[in-house]
């Protein structure tokens, strides 16, 4: 009889595991499906997804759900998004990509290219000045600009040079960005694959962005309720992402950070069915992809006070396969931290957690600096990292080999931290 209690007891426990396992990989596949547009502010993306995932936490069971609306300016580009090298057709996200801040540009343009290995400015500037060469764009390697900035951003105003933009070549998959996306430049970057054409002689171009000025968006707030309400655990995921480069590219977001998201939901449902010995929040976040503008809102404008989170977790791109796990602690988290590695040395959930400097990397940030307890977690480097930010985050391309460890560390510290 005790044998037989014993195996039911370790395929219950098998099962719930199973079944965490599977809500979070269905999580995952709702937000990165097409039908959120990326996630990103234009065509109502990351709202259609927070309106989701807020139904997704009652449903798993929290006390309470809110949405905290806020308002951040962004410039998108859900219009046309054309561009042709010799009339050769470029597929967006994959042969191209923009910077965020970029302007609406059409027209069929010449290309100078500079020349980087006898590079001379002022015969650069002299050639630009000609006819010949007004309104052309200029093709670098990306990382050459880094080397002239000064030069590169004279080129940046229309005062400072007649060209029309600029075709920088950068490394294959081509990365996406927005969070310099709260302006618009006089001139358009666009980032191409190395191997771009050294010669061919003018692109098409017909690209359209669209400022949205004031643009609506939310942070979703759950809580369940604990035995004890005088201090909280924050739990915290962006789920915002990139969006949508013309009408037919989107940006999946599997990795970063649906899965984030689909942690803190799972971890939602743990506690709503195992009263917790204090409150717990749990945050997806807008606009982290814009600057972290949703988890400043909320920093400044908390649910319950600052003041009162023993501890607080971010979730920030946990969907990938290296056995040892990325972290950056406050300095009033660090009061916690050998904790972590005692629970991770008993348990041998990662290999090591790697702890890095504090940066503004993700929404752990603001609470960081208004001297809360909090610690983020992300797994860079593995097989999914190569994908961050393209249109490859897909679905198809998720993993989740360390979702169960990442989760259980977790749970396991709130159990026996002090």
């Amino acid at each position: 009889m005790k044998r037989l209690f014993l195996l039911l007891f370790v395929l219950a426990a098998v099962q719930v595991s199973a079944q965490d396992l599977s809500h979070y990989k269905k999580i995952i596949k709702e937000l990165s499906s097409e039908k959120y547009h990326g996630r990103g502010y234009a065509l109502e993306g990351a709202n259609k997804a927070g309106k989701w995932i807020a139904k997704e936490f009652t449903k798993v069971g929290a006390d309470e759900v809110i949405c905290q609306p806020f308002t951040h300016n962004i410039n998108t580009f859900p219009g046309k998004m054309e561009f042709a090298v010799d009339g050769k057709r470029q597929t967006p996200g994959v042969d191209f990509t923009l910077r965020e801040f970029n302007p609406s540009i059409k027209g069929e343009f010449k290309l100078y290219y500079v020349d980087m290995e006898n590079y001379d400015a002022e015969k650069m500037f002299t050639d630009l000045a000609l006819p010949e060469w007004e309104g052309a764009i200029v093709v670098c390697d990306f990382m050459f600009t880094f080397m002239h900035g000064a030069d590169f951003k004279r080129m940046q105003t229309k005062e400072g040079c007649s060209n029309a933009g600029f075709i920088y070549t950068w490394e294959a998959p081509l990365k996406f960005y927005k969070a310099y996306g709260d302006k618009v430049s006089e001139k358009p970057i666009i980032w191409v694959t190395p191997d771009f054409p050294r010669d061919a002689k003018s692109v098409k171009l017909d690209i359209e962005n669209e400022f949205l000025e004031d643009c609506e968006c939310f942070n979703v707030i759950a809580k369940v309720e604990g035995k004890n309400h005088d201090k909280c655990y924050v739990f915290t995921a962006h789920y915002d992402h990139l969006g949508i480069l013309g009408k037919k590219t989107y940006y999946p977001g599997a990795h970063d950070n649906a899965s984030g998201t689909a942690a803190i939901i799972t971890l939602a449902a743990h506690y709503a069915k195992h009263t917790p010995e204090y409150d717990m929040y749990f945050i997806a976040f807008s606009g982290e992809d814009a600057n972290l503008r949703g988890s400043e809102w909320y920093a400044e404008h908390p649910v319950a006070p600052l003041s009162d989170i023993k501890y607080l977790f971010n979730l920030d791109m946990i969907g990938d396969n290296n056995a040892n796990l990325y972290c950056e602690v406050s300095n009033e988290g660090m009061a916690g931290y050998p904790l972590f590695e005692e629970i991770n040395s008993e348990k041998g959930y990662f290999n090591a957690l790697d702890r890095a400097e504090l940066a503004d990397n993700s929404d752990h940030y603001p609470f960081a600096v208004r001297n809360v307890p909090c610690i983020f977690f992300m797994n860079e480097n593995g097989d999914a990292f190569k994908y961050y930010h393209t249109v490859y985050d897909t679905w198809e391309n998720a993993i989740f080999d360390f979702y169960e460890p990442t989760f259980k560390l977790i749970v396991d510290f709130v159990e026996r931290y002090e």
